[in-house]
């Protein structure tokens, strides 16, 4: 017990020395501080990476910090907009920002990257979706829906969810995006609908409902929200499922078909779906959300953030949950292995990977988002499960997580299929692998911080 309180004392003694000031005023925490390495973009804050710090510096009380990054980071929004095509869109949020020292003029100034400096240059869609999920765990945690029901915040709310709702080139409820626009940030081949991007989307738009005032100047939003929501819920439980019943359905679809009785209505040829692999490591009484779909394409990776955010905001229902959490639990050491959790199974391949990732050495098999395991996704895992009844699950992740990670010096990510391995490049001290190990604990040790986090 000793040794645990004291992997707890240096972790958030960690997480502490991670935060960023702009003025002497708390505003984030930095990606990673290894000073073994160059920093690149590791010295700043990112929106996403901060999420899961915000949550624990909420929990114990150091609220000041969480609100000065919702209040800074709206600040960035990008609030007109934008005749050069360069430029982001209006209600984007930025990816990351980092505090700048202009030692001339004694000033400073908050500069944000909405992807223009970022690798591959990929706009990020989630850091929106990150920010009005934790402006809602703000007000669930202090009760000051002031800050939330002040004129720039709902105008934010606003511009994002305009952003998502605008006129597009397509026919489905989903949000169509690029290549790497989500946590998997590199060229993965989930361009399109990706699984990761639908959870958040649906998570903003339940968010949006309960902070957006009731009021003639939010009516055509709330209205557009509460109209999108259904259909979308209905497409993801329905198109997305994979289980054993619902893989036979798919093996003997007709393709070709026309009109509006189409059974296979994307046109998905039966010869692109891994049959044989599924069928022998889907459990007879487990289920998941597929990766993509979209036009003759069915993406039959697990994604693990996109189904955990799934089941914690409900767009699965609470027997697709426990469903879930059965393929979890079954296959554990493909998915949980020796470091919780793996962020997709299986991991491109050969010519696969060639393809897909553009032959990305980063992303080689079992490495980095191509397999690879990141411990940040441990405390999604503990409140998916705390939420459908499997604290056990929750618990021996954890376990597994602090025999290792203080020891490893709190890396970004592991490689290899089982996760045994440091990541060939991974960072130490990395914030969100130490803020998602507390945040998971804290989870597990109280139960109504449920709320926070799950719809």
């Amino acid at each position: 017990m000793g040794e645990n309180i004291d992997i707890f004392a240096a972790a958030w003694q960690e997480l502490e020395e991670s935060v960023i000031y702009y003025y002497n005023r708390p505003v984030g925490t930095l990606a990673a501080a290894d000073n073994e390495v160059a920093a690149l973009n590791y010295d700043q804050c990112f929106i996403r990476d901060f999420v899961s710090a915000a949550l624990v510096f909420l929990i114990k009380g150091k609220t000041e910090i969480v609100r000065n990054f919702l209040l800074q980071t709206l600040k960035m929004q990008m609030k007109e907009r934008q005749l050069d095509f360069l430029e982001p869109g209006r209600g984007l949020m930025p990816a990351s920002f980092k505090v700048v020292h202009d030692q001339e003029q004694g000033e400073q100034y908050l500069l944000g990257d909405f992807g223009n400096h970022a690798i591959g240059r990929v706009t990020p869609v989630d850091s929106c979706f990150w920010w009005v999920f934790l402006l809602r765990a703000y007000v669930q945690a202090t009760g000051e829906y002031s800050l939330a029901h002040q004129p720039e915040f709902q105008k934010g709310i606003r511009l994002i969810i305009e952003l998502c709702l605008v006129a597009r080139f397509d026919l489905y409820p989903t949000l169509l995006v690029p290549d790497g626009a989500c946590m998997i940030d590199r060229r993965m081949g989930i361009n399109g609908h990706p699984l990761e991007i639908q959870s958040l989307f649906y998570t903003t738009l339940r968010a949006a409902q309960e902070l957006l005032i009731d009021n003639k100047e939010n009516s055509y939003i709330i209205q557009a929200v509460a109209k999108r929501l259904p259909p979308l819920v209905e497409h993801i439980r329905h198109h997305y499922w994979l289980d054993l019943q619902r893989v036979n359905v798919i093996y003997r679809y007709k393709s070709e078909e026309y009109g509006e009785e189409a059974l296979n209505q994307f046109n998905i040829y039966s010869d692109s779906i891994p049959y044989d692999q599924l069928s022998r490591w889907l459990p007879e009484n487990g289920g998941y959300l597929a990766g993509n779909l979209g036009p003759s394409h069915l993406d039959c990776r697990f994604f693990s953030l996109g189904n955990l955010m799934a089941v914690m905001s409900s767009l699965t229902s609470v027997e697709q949950g426990e469903k879930i959490m059965n393929v979890i639990e079954t296959r554990w050491d493909d998915l949980i292995g020796q470091m919780p959790m793996k962020i997709c199974f299986p991991a491109l391949r050969e010519r696969d990977w060639q393809v897909l990732t553009g032959c990305d050495p980063k992303n080689r098999p079992w490495s980095y988002h191509n397999g690879g395991n990141w411990p940040v996704l441990l405390w999604m895992l503990a409140a998916a499960a705390l939420k459908t009844g499997r604290e056990e699950i929750a618990k021996n992740a954890i376990e597994i997580a602090a025999h290792r990670l203080p020891g490893d010096q709190w890396p970004e990510y592991y490689d290899g299929r089982n996760g045994r391995l440091v990541g060939r490049e991974a960072r130490k001290y990395q914030t969100w692998t130490i803020s998602g190990f507390l945040l998971a604990q804290e989870i597990i040790n109280n139960p109504e911080y449920l709320s926070l986090v799950c719809l």
